[in-house]
């Protein structure tokens, strides 16, 4: 074929798909379709990432239910990082640093690098100067204000579905005495609320105590 016919068609084609309104919707709907497609699925992993990390959380929590641990709040001189308290001994913080060091996330590394960089926004209860990797991480006010800092904080609510696997809540227990927990899919015997993994003087173990006490925090950490 001549190249004259070559380039004549050329321009043919070219000028019907520019000036053609029904090519121009289809392409712009095309288009539209494709960029759709796109940000539902970017959606969908960003959701499956979410769910994921629960879960795990979750799981990992479940597992420190098979430990035989007494309570014990003492103060102890521990490893920085990765340092944690005699084996066989701990308190409600333990649990939440246990379980997130499953997964490969040290608070006590992340909440002494916070507090030494914005000491003054932490909780001063303790008469402290400077912050203390053996134990602020394992005071719950310390978690609480870290976890409002780097987490997301979720509505305090007495609906039992806001509740989810994997999300921390801390808890007044009365006279100023503070609690953390981890929600996990282990759902309670009347099948309406998700239970929790604590410690509050019988060891880690597993019970239906969402709603036992006064709800002073709610947050998400991790992957979020």
């Amino acid at each position: 074929m001549p190249v004259n016919i070559l380039q004549n068609k050329w321009n043919h084609v070219s000028h019907f798909n520019i000036f053609n309104p029904l090519v121009l919707l289809t392409y712009q709907w095309r288009m539209k379709r494709r960029f759709i497609i796109v940000w539902l699925l970017g959606v969908a992993i960003f959701a499956s990432g979410q769910d994921n990390f629960a879960t795990r959380l979750s799981n990992a929590t479940l597992l420190l239910t098979r430990q035989e641990v007494v309570y014990d709040p003492a103060y102890y001189s521990i490893d920085y990082p990765n340092g944690d308290v005699p084996e066989g001994l701990g308190v409600c913080s333990d649990v939440v640093i246990r379980a997130y060091r499953q997964l490969e996330i040290d608070l006590q590394k992340e909440v002494h690098e916070d507090m030494a960089a914005h000491f003054d926004l932490y909780p001063q209860f303790w008469g402290l100067s400077r912050p203390d990797p053996n134990i602020d991480h394992r005071r719950v006010p310390n978690l609480m204000k870290f976890f409002q800092r780097h987490g997301t904080e979720k509505a305090i609510t007495d609906d039992p579905a806001d509740y989810l696997p994997g999300d921390l809540v801390c808890w007044n227990l009365g006279g100023a005495v503070t609690h953390i927990g981890i929600v996990v899919n282990r759902q309670s015997i009347d099948g309406k609320r998700y239970q929790i993994v604590h410690n509050i003087g019988a060891g880690q173990v597993l019970e239906d105590i969402l709603f036992d006490f006064l709800i002073i925090g709610h947050y998400i950490y991790g992957e979020n």
